[in-house]
């Protein structure tokens, strides 16, 4: 078991599973505008770098900008008339963030969702109250893996890298926190399976979050949680 002087969790397929939603914008922006559809699985196996890079490779690099733009209009449209309606806690993220809270290990969320977003949906699921801080795209210029949004997020959190561990489920968030030598572990509970996880830097792999805060971080309280 270590020990951090902070936590930072990325928060699409790490905290929470918001995938029909994020599909649901991107489909209905296509649609919408004339263009192929993705399929849920192309969505999920795409998302981690922020709307907009994922936009640009769902409808193509040949789209013209006007096109870019009117899909992006159009996606936050409709993500924002859903994204309280199709999101869930993944399994074994409460009771964990409970426990890290009671142990007085500070938490926060660093993810690639616009953060007006991301602390809506946690507000709406009752976990914002566990965080430090909630900083996401668009509170900066910067989005993962850049190293200046990971310098900020530091910054902020006022933890040194070596103190401090970023969990997350994709490349993007084994990139971002490996860029500035952070502890980086990762749960094969969104975009990514643990083979294509084993292949990044990370420092450690793991089934879900249940599994983690057992082996990682000692919660043994979480797998009692869910099984009570």
């Amino acid at each position: 078991m270590k020990s951090f002087a902070h936590i930072l969790f990325d928060l699409d397929g790490t905290l929470i599973d918001h995938f029909t939603a994020i599909h649901e914008g991107y489909h209905f922006a296509q649609e919408t505008l004339g263009l192929p559809p993705a399929s849920y699985e192309k969505v999920r196996a795409t998302v981690g770098g922020s709307v907009p890079v994922t936009m640009r490779r769902l409808i193509g690099d040949d789209q013209p900008q006007e096109i870019f733009d009117k899909a992006m209009e159009l996606f936050n449209q409709r993500f924002s008339e859903v994204m309280l309606e199709m999101v869930s806690i993944l399994p074994g993220v409460e009771p964990l963030l409970k426990s890290l809270v009671a142990r007085k290990i500070p938490v926060s969320v660093f993810t690639n969702k616009n953060g007006v977003h991301a602390r809506a949906v946690l507000e709406h699921l009752g976990l914002a109250g566990y965080f430090n801080t909630i900083i996401g795209a668009g509170d900066t210029e910067f989005r993962k893996p850049e190293p200046e949004f990971t310098d900020h997020v530091l910054e902020v959190i006022g933890t040194a890298p070596a103190e401090t561990l970023m969990i997350g489920d994709s490349p993007f968030d084994v990139e971002a926190g490996k860029v500035r030598d952070l502890w980086v572990a990762v749960v094969a509970t969104g975009s990514h399976t643990a083979d294509e996880l084993r292949e990044t830097e990370a420092d450690w792999v793991f089934a879900d979050m249940e599994i983690l805060g057992r082996d990682l971080l000692g919660e043994t309280s979480v797998a009692c949680s869910q099984t009570s």
